[in-house]
């Protein structure tokens, strides 16, 4: 009985320590997600703002007749 018990203290010890690396693991990830997420929305923002001037630019220059 105590042999059994000492076991179980030791896989429910092994799941808590797993428990802890996936959470802080987890915690980790979504501190990437959210820097990605701004990086991505900062690259979205500079293309937009090249689009719009790209498009004064084009607008500015004359129709080539041929």
């Amino acid at each position: 009985m105590q042999g059994e018990l000492n076991i179980l203290e030791s896989k429910l010890a092994q799941l808590v320590g797993l428990t802890r690396r996936m959470r802080a693991e987890n915690h980790q990830l979504r501190q990437d997600l959210a820097e990605a997420l701004s990086r991505a929305r900062q690259s979205d923002d500079k293309i937009n703002n090249a689009k719009s001037r790209l498009e004064i630019i084009l607008a500015k220059l004359p129709d080539e007749k041929i």
